[in-house]
């Protein structure tokens, strides 16, 4: 459908409806010193021709598709089998809007259903929701359905959780009667048992940890689970990387009680930022409080199999001022996507991808801690991500590295300025031993 702006009739009839006389009068609430008086420097309107050439120019700026890149931190690069976008492309996919009529909503519904089906799986929960905005939305809806479960009023949030994650926890609870405190982690990259033990108490709803953490390390969930329901608290586990579940142990089974993350892993490429993937699976008696919607089976008056939405529990229903969240998408496609991944690689194959991520991490690991002046700074076992300490300023060698065409990693330096001259490196199954092998060569010319 074109784009046909408003002509000056359509703004006068707009604003006759209202009762006013003018657009300034509507907006009169306002106060004068905070209204620009002056015209917005912004360019002159293109031509469709034009503003197609401009775009270009301004796409072609583009160099990261030059660069051999170690960013991770949340978002991966990971291969994605040509299949996922043929079949996310299609037309049945791509037109459907919410499917609020399951009369003529089966594939969608059946494709949620299908996605709920592999989370639960993957996680080791009863239920999953049909996915969420994405990792970081996700956790602080994880946050809140603790609160309300347990209705307590503090939270328990490791500062091993994505730091991003976190601000966005603090944002969703900044209003309500809940404090949100931070766990130190230990030397070796973990959770500070010690520190959890203190600050764990009666008034604690729940505590959210991230396995592998931010720093890549592993964390011991088993033990950090019994240690939170001693004190009848609900255990929180986000998966920012979520191919890791190929091969470790499923949250469920050691004794996570609400499971979120990110799904971006899952056939959905890094695009400079989005769109992203949240999922969310939890104990089937909690399911009240779960926030977004819920596919379900049944049968059909014929007795065949068919597909519906089983609960929903958003402000957009029946909730209404009762509803245990305002989430107002559960990025379909994106779900869609992921299903596609999930489905294609299967058990094994998914257990493959993690092997592979595992291997060739530990590998780079192994060849840059034998470079004179860098250092593995955590001593936990870790998946695809670790943290390196420099005894070089990191500013110097990184802008070696971009000189050479690599991206080395993601400096600690604004989120954990207690960790100097500390940098994430990331390794997927997508970085060949060819570009392993360049990326130490260079480090080692950079700290020699």
């Amino acid at each position: 459908m074109s784009y046909i702006s408003l002509s000056e009739k359509d703004r006068k009839e707009m604003l006759d409806t209202i009762g006013i006389s003018s657009v300034d009068e509507l907006f009169r609430s306002i106060p004068d010193n905070l209204k620009i008086k002056q015209k917005l420097n912004v360019p002159e309107a293109l031509t469709e021709p034009e503003l197609a050439r401009k775009i270009e120019e301004i796409a072609n700026q583009n160099s990261y598709h030059h660069f051999l890149s170690f960013l991770g931190a949340g978002a991966y690069s990971h291969v994605i089998p040509s299949v996922v976008d043929y079949l996310s492309s299609r037309g049945e996919f791509l037109s459907p809007y919410t499917p609020y009529q399951p009369e003529v909503s089966q594939g969608t519904l059946q494709i949620i259903f299908e996605f709920q089906t592999l989370i639960c799986q993957l996680t080791g929960m009863d239920i999953a929701n049909a996915s969420l905005y994405d990792g970081a939305s996700g956790a602080a809806e994880a946050a809140l359905m603790a609160h309300r479960l347990k209705s307590r009023s503090k939270i328990l949030v490791a500062k091993s959780i994505h730091p991003q994650y976190r601000d966005v926890i603090q944002t969703y609870t900044r209003n309500l009667d809940l404090s949100v405190e931070e766990i130190a982690y230990s030397d070796r990259g973990e959770v500070d048992y010690e520190d959890l033990n203190k600050k764990l108490d009666e008034d604690t709803s729940a505590v959210l940890i991230q396995s592998p953490n931010f720093f890549g390390v592993i964390e011991q969930l088993d033990n950090i689970s019994a240690l939170t329901h001693e004190r009848q608290a609900l255990s929180v586990v986000v998966v920012a990387e979520p191919v890791s579940l190929g091969i470790l142990e499923a949250p469920g089974n050691l004794g996570a009680d609400i499971v979120t993350g990110e799904g971006q892993s899952f056939g959905l490429p890094l695009s400079f930022g989005g769109p992203y993937l949240g999922f969310m699976a939890c104990q089937k008696e909690f399911v009240r409080q779960f926030p977004g919607r819920i596919a379900g089976e049944t049968k059909d008056v014929d007795g065949k199999r068919g597909f519906v939405l089983t609960l929903s529990t958003r402000e957009q229903h029946i909730r209404r001022e009762r509803a245990t969240s305002n989430i107002c998408t559960n990025q379909a496609w994106c779900a869609l996507r992921a299903t596609i991944f999930m489905e294609l690689l299967g058990k094994k194959g998914l257990k493959e991808l993690a092997w592979q991520n595992l291997q060739k991490a530990h590998y780079t690991l192994d060849k840059i801690t034998q470079i004179k002046g860098i250092k593995t700074r955590f001593m936990g076992v870790c998946f695809n991500e670790f943290v390196l300490e420099f005894e070089k300023p990191w500013a110097d060698i990184d802008t070696f590295l971009q000189e050479k065409g690599i991206i080395g990693g993601l400096s600690f330096e604004d989120s954990y300025p207690e960790l100097a001259n500390c940098v994430l490196v990331c390794v997927t199954e997508s970085h060949t031993k060819e570009d392993i092998d360049r990326f130490v060569g260079h480090l080692k010319e950079a700290c020699q």
